[in-house]
């Protein structure tokens, strides 16, 4: 089924409606008429199963057939993540959406070599927002993730954000295997985290200051193998292990929909 996605403003009524580039994209595009099905995910939880009422060259009508609320999942992960040079922040904001992340946050470190100035901040963010909604359209979550405003490390570590775990992946020697971490957490805690935040570092890792300031937060260096990644690599591998590991330690079993 072609899905579509609508802020949830937008998702209101038994009807809903598709305009400029998802209308173009359903009638120019896969060429949807009356009586096509379709679902539309509003990015908040939930999903609406809908038929093509009526299509024009600049809109298309939706008669929602069904409306389902998707619970959260019982985990919320934040990547930290340094942009990489060229466009493959892109395809790291993909697939960390499809990885279920909660939030993502471009970070400025020392070594990136990409310059953006607080003007160009909220324009790239928003490019970036766009490549998550593609994303969940493409997986089906019905959550999307929220893209933030490029930030340098010192002032994300200055907000304090409380997290119950905060992971930084690490080439450095005394870095603990994310097996290691979980269990450890599960055994002094007694149930699995629920909040998590990742640090991956830019093209040339991050500074040894950077490393210490990243530390200072309560950030414990985690290993990704004994082979350098490349910085999309690092994060997907990141996440999916992350992913993995919280799946097990709720008891997720595949298929099933989350408990709230």
């Amino acid at each position: 089924m072609h899905r579509f996605y609508l802020p949830p403003a937008q998702c209101t009524g038994p009807t809903l409606q598709l305009t400029e580039g998802e209308a173009h994209h359903a009638v120019r595009v896969l060429r949807l008429g009356p009586g096509d099905p379709v679902q539309v995910l509003d990015g908040d939880g939930r999903q609406f199963d809908c038929t093509v009422s009526d299509a024009t060259k600049t809109r298309v009508n939706l008669q929602v057939r069904e409306t389902r609320e998707m619970p959260r999942p019982p985990w919320q992960v934040t990547l930290v993540q340094a942009i990489p040079k060229g466009k493959l922040i892109d395809s790291i904001v993909q697939k960390a959406t499809e990885l279920g992340v909660h939030r993502i946050v471009p970070l400025l470190s020392e070594r990136v070599v990409t310059h953006v100035d607080q003007a160009a901040a909220s324009q790239k963010s928003t490019k970036w927002q766009q490549v998550a909604v593609e994303a969940i359209k493409q997986c089906g979550s019905a959550w999307l993730p929220r893209v933030e405003d490029p930030v340098r490390p010192i002032e994300f570590a200055a907000r304090a954000e409380k997290f119950d775990l905060i992971l930084v992946a690490a080439l450095q020697p005394g870095s603990r295997h994310l097996r290691s971490v979980f269990e450890s957490y599960c055994t002094r805690e007694k149930h699995p985290p629920r909040s998590l935040c990742v640090w991956v570092g830019p093209e040339g890792d991050f500074t040894a200051a950077e490393y210490q300031m990243i530390g200072d937060t309560g950030a414990m260096p985690i290993t990704l193998g004994h082979l350098v990644l490349r910085v999309e690599t690092a994060a997907i591998y990141s996440l999916a292990i992350i992913n993995h590991e919280l799946q097990a330690a709720h008891n997720f079993t595949p298929g099933a929909q989350f408990v709230p």
